[in-house]
């Protein structure tokens, strides 16, 4: 039997999926990232309908949308807002910046100096902004879809470490198949506005609702264990100079709770930490030099990492 959660996903990835071909695995790990209260960094070549994807993702859940092309001039006021004096009445009014909405799309974050990234930190992990001393809460669902290129790096400042370990996942985004590229070239772009196409199916109540769904989800102690031995092995392994953070091990829980609801359990499993794991994972452990020498990538790295934790039954 169908449960409230699961009926409310379908609806939202049918949703979605009138302007989006394929991808079910980028809307499944983007709800399950929201859910989970986390932030996703999508990476994809450029042409990949990242943005379409972030502002269908908001539109079916009747959430406000702002996108920022972040740039190497973008100022940290910019992006959080400023405090502009009125002559008229002799006092400053704040001018909130586009980080006020629920779902941000920070497009080529990696394009902008540290001290504009940074900004995001405190949204990111507090949901607030502080300007002038005085703290701005932010809107209750506040959810950031970074997106990176991961061909070209010329002119871009790498997040530090502390930013990369706030995003929850980190989601690539490959190539249509041949047959969903097909059905692209043969629907065309549309020209129809976005609202015009997306319903939305779920409101602040809802979101709340599934929220509760997820809090009431069973860990038990050798799911537990499981975890902590994947996060302590990513600690031990000789190819990485950093594993996973505490923070990894939190978020990869909640996401895998998340995960158990949306697919009608109310208890999670081995496989909800295994099939995260590359999401969860990939942008957090750092390859020592001579692994990348090698040729090895993070996620073979991640594969490794599985295989040497014994799954429990």
């Amino acid at each position: 039997m169908t449960t409230p959660i699961t009926t409310r996903f379908d609806a939202i990835r049918n949703e979605i999926k009138k302007v989006i071909v394929g991808q079910d695995t980028l809307i499944e790990q983007a709800l399950i990232g929201f859910l989970a209260g986390g932030h996703l960094i999508l990476e994809g070549v450029p042409g990949l309908a990242k943005t379409l994807f972030a502002r269908a993702f908001a539109a079916s859940l009747a959430l406000e949308f702002r996108r920022i092309q972040f740039t190497p001039d973008l100022m940290p006021s910019d992006l959080i807002g400023t405090n502009v004096f009125q002559p008229d009445k002799q006092q400053f009014r704040f001018l909130p910046g586009p980080v006020f909405a629920d779902v941000l799309l920070a497009d080529e974050i990696n394009r902008t100096p540290p001290k504009t990234q940074s900004a995001l930190l405190e949204a990111m992990e507090e949901r607030q902004v502080t300007i002038d001393g005085t703290t701005h809460p932010l809107p209750p669902h506040f959810f950031v879809i970074a997106t990176q290129n991961p061909i070209e790096y010329e002119g871009t400042f790498p997040l530090p470490e502390a930013q990369i370990d706030r995003f929850l996942m980190k989601i690539k985004i490959s190539y249509p198949t041949a047959n969903e590229e097909l059905q692209l070239l043969k629907n065309g772009p549309s020209t129809r506005p976005l609202n015009e196409v997306i319903t939305s199916v779920a409101n602040p109540e809802h979101l709340i609702e599934a929220r509760l769904s997820v809090n009431a989800v069973r860990v038990e102690d050798k799911v537990y264990d499981y975890l902590l031995k994947l996060i302590t092995a990513s600690r031990q392994l000789p190819q990485l100079s950093l594993g996973a953070s505490p923070r990894a091990a939190q978020g990869w829980l909640q996401a895998a709770k998340v995960r158990a609801a949306l697919h009608e359990r109310d208890f999670v499993t081995p496989d909800d930490l295994k099939v995260l794991s590359a999401p969860i994972l990939r942008h957090r452990l750092v390859l020592k030099p001579e692994t990348e020498i090698e040729g090895v990538t993070v996620d073979q790295i991640i594969n490794q990492l599985l295989a040497s934790v014994e799954v429990p039954r």
